[in-house]
């Protein structure tokens, strides 16, 4: 498959006070590709200066586009950044804690073998806390779906838009990362996992606290459990 041009899909929620920064960032690495780029911005649910800031960025670099999600959501920002997308090659991430240069290099992956999913595996994490609850959630998604993946929720996430199926996601919540996983599983997709040894943060807080990690394990119980033959 001729690639001709590569999406990158960033979720925007409050990150008014570096997301100017990480774009012109990723720009720099990404001039590194052999093929153009597009970069998606989806402003979701931001009460900050972010769609102000993505706006600015959008008049002045014509690879940047622009959309707003009012009623937030990472699925819902990540489903509405992928149908706005025009690349062959698609891929989305955390602008918050994806380097420049490991945005290029899955991208490279993904261009050398377009028929595998490329995904981050992300080897270390801020806390003993958050390597604990990582663990957690990942050994639930592996027993309940028979995944053999590691790093459910980490990207960027890399894929050809041939892997149909994978336009297809319904979560609009932070299971999303999840259902991109059991597609593959389903599918037959093969996933290349590249481990990424940086835990940066550009900027701002982790939205993940004790709440959001307990609906993560309910929720992956939940879909389990409405897989057809289970007991609901």
């Amino acid at each position: 498959m001729t690639v001709s041009l590569v999406s990158i899909v960033l979720p925007v929620h409050d990150q008014g006070d570096h997301v100017a920064d990480v774009v012109r960032e990723y720009e720099e690495s990404l001039a590194r590709l052999p093929v153009p780029h597009e970069i998606v911005l989806v402003v979701n649910g931001s009460t900050d200066s972010s769609l102000a800031v993505c706006r600015e960025l959008e008049r002045a670099n014509p690879s940047v586009k622009v959309l707003e999600s009012v009623e937030g959501g990472w699925g819902r920002a990540v489903l509405l950044g992928l149908e706005s997308a025009r690349g062959d090659l698609l891929c989305y991430t955390n602008l918050a804690r994806t380097r420049a240069e490991d945005l290029t290099l899955l991208l490279l992956y993904g261009l050398m073998h377009p028929d595998v999913v490329v995904k981050a595996n992300r080897k270390i994490r801020d806390s003993l806390y958050r390597r604990f609850g990582s663990l957690l959630f990942n050994l639930e998604c592996r027993a309940l779906f028979d995944l053999s993946y590691w790093d459910i929720n980490g990207t960027p996430k890399v894929f050809s838009r041939s892997l149909g199926r994978l336009l297809t996601l319904t979560r609009e919540d932070d299971l999303v990362d999840l259902e991109f996983h059991i597609v593959c599983r389903h599918e037959g997709y093969r996933v290349l996992e590249v481990p990424i040894f940086s835990n940066v943060r550009h900027s701002g807080r982790s939205t993940t606290n004790h709440r959001s990690a307990l609906a993560l394990y309910w929720g992956a119980l939940s879909m389990w459990r409405s897989l057809p033959g289970k007991a609901l």
